[in-house]
C-alpha cells in the first residue's frame, strides 16, 4: 500500500485508502476466474502474468502491449524487483515472450517498452520470435541528472510484428505542428492549415518522439507508480496498431495504462498484474473512463505538441477544430 503522504489541494493524483483497495480488487479477476474469453475480456487480471498467460485464449490478441520491469533494482508497491546480471535478463525476457505466443493473432503486433540498457537484451531475443519492424525513442522530460555521464532523458519501445501483414493506420496518429515560416502559393496555405487560433500543420509521425509528458501531479491520470507511461504514449501505439473492436493484451499492466486508453479508444482489452494495489488503481482508471474519455495531449484526431496552448485547455480545443 503506498504510504501517506501530504499533498497539495490541486494534486490530482488518484490515490486509495485500504478500504477502496479491497472494494476495487473484487471487480478483478483472478486465474480461478478465468473460464473462457468472454469472461476475461475488457478486464483486469490480479496474478502472476507468467502464470495466467497460458490462460490466455489461443489466437486472441490484435495487439501486445508490454511494459516489463526494466534490469533494476525497483520497488512497485509491495513488491520489489531485483536487478539481473544479462543472462538471466535474457532468460526472464524470453520466458515471458514465449507465454504470450499463442495468444498473439498471425497479425498481431506487439510493442515492448525498455531503457537503455534493456533495450540491448531486449532486441536481441525480439528478432528470434518477431519481425522487427521498428524502434521508437521517446523522450522523457523528466529524469536525475548525472555528474560523471550524460543524463538519461530516453526512452525506446520496440515495434515488432508476428508477419509483414499486419495493422499501422497512420493516419491515426499525425502530429500537429506549429508552422513559423509559413509557404503560401498564390497566397494560400501550402501544406498547412491557417485557423485563428495559429497556423498549423499535421506531419507523418516519425520514430523519435518529443512529444509526451510524464503524468505529474496535476493530472488526473497520475498515480504514485514509479514508472507510469503516459496514456498519450500508449494512445498513439493502441490507434496506430488497431482497430475500434479490437483486442488488446497487457501482461504487466501496472496500474493500468493500457487498459483506460484502450477502453477511451474503443477497444478491447485484458492486463494482468500481480501488485494488489496496482490492480485497484487500474479499476479505479477504468471507471474514471466511463465519465471522461478524453487524452492529454490528444485531440480532434491529432497529435499536439507538448506544452503548446491546443492540450491545456478544452475551451481552446472546441474552438480551433
Amino acid at each position: 500500500m503506498s504510504e501517506t503522504k501530504a499533498r497539495a489541494d490541486r494534486n490530482r493524483t488518484i490515490t486509495l485508502s485500504p478500504t477502496q483497495i479491497e472494494e476495487y480488487l473484487k471487480r478483478c479477476i483472478t486465474m480461478q476466474g478465468i473460464s473462457d474469453n468472454e469472461a476475461i475480456t475488457d478486464k483486469v487480471i490480479h496474478g502472476n502474468c507468467l502464470e495466467v498467460l497460458p490462460l490466455i485464449p489461443n489466437n486472441s490478441v490484435d495487439l501486445m502491449i508490454v511494459d516489463p520491469p526494466y534490469n533494476l533494482d525497483k520497488k512497485f508497491g509491495t513488491k520489489i524487483f531485483h536487478k539481473m546480471d544479462l543472462a538471466k535478463y535474457e532468460g526472464f525476457t524470453r520466458e515471458w515472450i514465449e507465454k504470450t505466443l499463442h495468444t498473439l493473432k498471425d497479425t498481431a503486433s506487439i510493442y515492448i517498452c525498455c531503457d537503455w540498457k534493456t533495450s540491448v537484451v531486449v532486441a536481441k531475443v525480439l528478432s528470434d520470435y518477431f519481425i522487427i519492424q521498428n524502434r521508437i525513442t521517446w523522450q522523457r522530460e523528466k529524469g536525475r541528472g548525472a555528474k560523471h555521464n550524460w543524463k538519461n532523458g530516453m526512452e525506446d519501445i520496440w515495434f515488432v510484428t508476428m508477419s509483414n501483414n499486419y495493422c499501422f493506420n497512420v493516419d491515426a496518429v499525425k502530429q500537429r505542428r506549429k508552422v513559423l515560416a509559413p509557404y503560401r502559393v498564390d497566397g494560400k496555405p501550402k501544406d498547412w492549415e491557417e485557423t485563428e487560433c495559429g497556423n498549423f500543420r499535421d506531419t507523418y509521425p516519425s520514430n523519435f518522439w518529443d512529444d509526451i509528458s510524464i503524468p505529474y501531479w496535476s493530472m488526473p491520470e497520475n498515480t504514485d507508480h514509479p514508472t507510469q507511461k503516459p496514456e498519450k504514449l500508449f494512445a498513439k501505439l493502441i490507434l496506430a496498431s488497431s482497430n475500434a473492436g479490437d483486442h488488446i493484451l497487457d501482461p504487466f499492466a501496472g496500474v493500468g495504462t493500457t487498459c483506460a486508453v484502450a477502453k477511451k479508444l474503443n477497444r478491447h482489452f485484458i492486463g494482468i498484474e500481480i501488485e494488489s494495489e496496482y490492480c485497484a488503481l487500474s479499476e479505479k482508471r477504468l471507471e474514471q473512463a466511463d465519465l471522461e474519455t478524453s487524452i492529454q495531449g490528444y485531440q480532434s484526431g491529432v497529435f499536439w505538441e507538448r506544452n503548446t496552448f491546443a492540450w491545456q485547455s478544452k475551451a481552446l480545443y472546441n474552438n480551433c477544430d
